[in-house]
């Protein structure tokens, strides 16, 4: 085989961590190595890790033998949390079916706006071009008819009867925002264990904005209207005041997801945040619990990230192959002129360490306006953004992006139930708009995926087979087999897209110099043909030389 390896860049300072080479192998994701001299006070010193093993009692057990304790069991996800010394992380790591890795922070994708340039770069050369919305119409312009969604509102789909859960900050359940019968569950999973809740107040912000983007029914002023206007909701808080928070209460909160995905027809899971990938992305827990909850018919949407405009950006859970991962667009702050809408600066690209070609596709997500809750910390913190008296903030993130794409699933499963996960990003990805410039793709697939959401095709697609072609998750959950992507990179730092022989595909946008043309406006294709297919969206089996550990190690 001629295939070409993608090189780490070292750049990206990862942590150093051990490769997976067997089922459940056990990741050194302790930042001070097992086989380094450490003082007796040190190595008695506990800290918290993730252990999962066949199922929960076998990762309980495991934990006990190494001499730790274990809390928080989670029975869908065969996992535990573990308090550990050195001595008992070495122990555990040495055992056959067993992993364990570092309890992680992790931070939700929000971006305040910094006055009118937040999500902006400096003006790139060159003129702009057009960009294609022929379905706006003279009333002001919101994220719900940049996507088309208004047109399914109008011919009655809005997503009633399909839940979609919302792991974030909370939520601000203000009766006049029409949620409260929609509200079908609150979940603290910052507790252990997770508990229904009253409520679930969003001290933060962040998740009542997810929230109302995805399936707010009030109108302040014919904008703000949801994407899924009439779909159910699950309020789950894993993050503070601040937007932080830790893998286990995101995982805790997957875990419940799961286990209740058929009491409350819970279809959709929202995910707008990220970490930094510390490890393959078969070996990363929340990795695992993200992969688990799709396997369960769920279908996830994870934002890309903010920390882009650097290629292999792409943060966890994004990197997970399987989903459906959101990059952001922005209008410029000229929703009437559409001939500068452009990919935001700041969202994260591609392509993610074992070479696949990320994000699936992309979504508004600049100066996004849904509800905001006016005493919480992000509108106290950045009182401009905030519209005290219409309770609405202007937020900018991949985080808001994925919410738009959350509500464009629920509309597709309100249209069809019997939609599979596969089959939806599928439908998606193969309905979305590329930017083009004369009659290329204007910019790489690692940075815009298949293109710009359409939730009208999306719904009305028959497309199906398209998406995670060559993957198998249950092997990879076990550990049986993993994957890498088609995704190379040459001699000279070019990033290739191949077709799984090696050949780089035809074609502009499959391949990356990584230059950037953000604030260039491009026309966004109602009609372009995919003349490579998507071979880019397959996964290879990673024995099959896509070893990429050859050029970096974690």
């Amino acid at each position: 085989m001629t295939t070409r390896h993608l090189r780490h860049r070292t750049a990206l300072h990862f942590s150093l961590l051990l490769a997976a080479t067997a089922p459940f192998a056990a990741l050194a994701t302790d930042p001070t190595s097992v086989s380094a001299p450490v003082s007796q006070a040190a190595s008695a010193v506990q800290q918290q890790y993730i252990v999962r093993a066949e199922n929960v009692d076998a990762a309980k057990r495991a934990v006990l033998a190494a001499g730790g304790t274990w809390s928080s069991p989670l029975t869908n996800l065969g996992m535990v949390s573990a308090s550990l010394t050195q001595d008992a992380f070495a122990k555990l790591a040495a055992m056959d079916g067993v992993s364990v890795s570092r309890d992680w922070s992790v931070q939700v994708n929000g971006k305040k706006d910094k006055g009118k340039k937040a999500d902006e770069p400096e003006k790139a050369q060159g003129k702009s071009r057009k960009f294609s919305h022929e379905h706006l119409t003279d009333q002001e312009v919101g994220h719900t008819l940049l996507v088309g969604a208004d047109s399914l509102h109008a011919a009655g789909v809005k997503g009633k009867d399909v839940t979609i859960a919302v792991i974030d900050t909370g939520l601000w359940d203000d009766k006049h925002k029409d949620t409260d019968k929609r509200l079908l569950a609150t979940l603290d999973a910052t507790k252990q264990p997770a508990k229904l809740a009253k409520e679930v107040k969003d001290e933060n912000g962040h998740g009542t904005h997810i929230s109302g983007i995805i399936a707010a029914d009030k109108k302040a002023d014919g904008v703000h209207e949801g994407i899924a206007p009439k779909a159910d909701l699950i309020a789950i808080r894993a993050f503070d005041a601040n937007g932080a928070g830790a893998y286990m209460d995101v995982i805790r909160a997957i875990d419940w997801v799961i286990g209740n995905r058929d009491e409350y027809n819970i279809r959709v899971l929202n995910l707008s945040f990220s970490a930094t990938p510390r490890s393959h992305y078969w070996d990363d827990p929340l990795n695992q619990a993200v992969m688990a909850a799709w396997q369960a018919g769920i279908v996830v949407v994870a934002s890309a990230g903010n920390t882009g405009p650097d290629p292999m950006t792409i943060g966890v859970p994004g990197n997970v192959p399987y989903i459906i991962t959101v990059g952001a667009v922005t209008d410029a702050y000229t929703p009437y002129d559409p001939s500068d809408d452009h990919l935001a600066s700041f969202s994260s690209a591609g392509p993610t360490h074992e070479g696949f070609v990320k994000p699936d596709l992309v979504a508004p997500g600049g100066h996004v306006t849904a509800w905001m809750p006016y005493d919480a910390k992000i509108p106290r913190t950045h009182a401009s953004d905030m519209k005290k008296k219409e309770e609405y903030f202007s937020m900018s993130g991949t985080s808001q992006a994925a919410a738009v794409v959350s509500g464009v699933v629920a509309l597709m499963l309100e249209e069809d139930p019997s939609l599979t996960p596969d089959t939806v990003k599928c439908r998606l990805m193969a309905t979305a708009r590329p930017a083009i410039e004369k009659g290329e793709l204007a910019y790489s697939v690692l940075q815009q995926g298949a293109g710009l959401v359409n939730a009208v095709d999306a719904v009305a697609s028959g497309a199906d087979g398209c998406a995670n072609t060559g993957l198998d998750l249950q092997a990879d959950l076990t550990g049986e087999r993993h994957f890498g992507g088609p995704v190379g990179m040459a001699e000279d730092g070019t990033f290739f897209v191949h077709d799984g022989s090696g050949t780089p595909l035809e074609g502009n946008g499959y391949t990356w110099s990584q230059g950037y043309t953000w604030s260039q406006g491009y026309t966004w294709s109602q009609g372009y043909t995919w003349s490579q297919g998507y071979t880019w969206s397959q996964g290879y089996t990673w024995s099959q030389g896509y070893t990429w550990s050859q050029g970096y190690t974690w």
